[in-house]
């Protein structure tokens, strides 16, 4: 998995980006990037994986998130299955400049400072968001930049949200590994469904045991094991979500016992193998009906 940084370019007379993605899944860029813009991605319909500093976990139904500069993150068709719709944010906080002293400055300013823990909009917030987001798509000069101040002043007001991170992850740490961090990335990777050693994984990076472990705990807060047991179940996820059996999807990620494989799905996604097939199904037939019903 790389590691890049991404150069943004404002839209045609705008002073930020606005992007409508609804390709097909396999034209989206999902890689593990950074940038100086704050970045919200309104994922209007879709199931994946957000994948936000140290954090990762699945949504389904959609999703609405605020990212903070520099803070890396995948693109949200990571893992996920069309049809797959988002608008994407993309400004620098530069633009934001005026009087500090007035309320909706300081509320806007404290949302940034929460952005950089990565904010996760419950879905109110998203569905009441979406026909404003929407109408930026349309709009263009001044009365898209007046859009922007009014998307971020209600979402400062909104007290519906989870902090994706206890701690904020440096994109220095990223930057500075850069090399090291690809190499263990790629290895998991092509190697999750078979037997991990981690002295193998230690040797690829030149590092002994011990100084590997550290290294990889620095870098992303949790610890080598959990990284692979995450990566497994998200591939897992995105087995069920095929329609794969909970056994096959097990054995298939790397896992050769299923009540392990049960108990760390639970354990990071707060849901059985069974709950989460059963809310996925329930999501893709609702959003079925409304397809049906446009």
């Amino acid at each position: 998995m790389k590691v890049s940084f991404e150069r943004i370019i404002a839209s045609e007379k705008s002073s930020f980006r606005t992007l409508h993605n609804n390709s097909p899944i396999s034209e989206f860029k999902w890689e593990y990037h950074y940038h100086p813009e704050i970045e919200l991605v309104c994922v209007i319909s879709g199931n994946g994986t957000r994948h936000v500093g140290y954090h990762k976990s699945n949504y389904t139904n959609g999703d609405l998130v605020l990212i903070g500069s520099n803070i890396p993150h995948s693109g949200f068709g990571l893992n996920s299955t069309d049809p797959h719709e988002e608008i994407v944010l993309q400004f620098r906080e530069e633009i934001l400049q005026f009087p500090e002293q007035e309320v909706e400055a300081r509320s806007i300013k404290n949302l940034l400072e929460l952005s950089k823990y990565g904010i996760h909009f419950h879905h109110k917030i998203k569905k009441a968001m979406l026909p404003k987001l929407k109408l930026m798509l349309e709009s263009e000069g001044y009365k898209r930049y007046l859009l922007l101040l009014d998307i971020l002043f209600e979402l400062s007001k909104c007290k519906d949200y989870d902090l994706l991170n206890k701690e904020i992850m440096p994109y220095t740490i990223i930057s500075k590994n850069k090399t090291r961090l690809e190499n263990i990335f790629t290895y998991v990777e092509r190697h999750y469904d078979k037997e991990i050693n981690i002295e193998d994984v230690a040797k690829l990076a030149n590092l002994t045991l011990p100084a590997f472990c550290n290294f990889f705990k620095k870098a992303t807060q949790i610890t080598f094991t959990e990284f692979v047991n995450r990566y497994r179940i998200n591939k897992a996820c995105m087995l069920m979500a095929q329609d794969k059996s909970i056994s096959e999807s097990s054995y298939s990620c790397g896992f050769n016992n299923v009540t392990y494989f049960n108990r760390m799905f639970k354990k990071y996604t707060e849901k059985t193998p069974s709950e989460f097939i059963k809310n996925f199904s329930h999501n893709n037939v609702d959003l079925h009906n409304r397809q049906n019903q446009k």
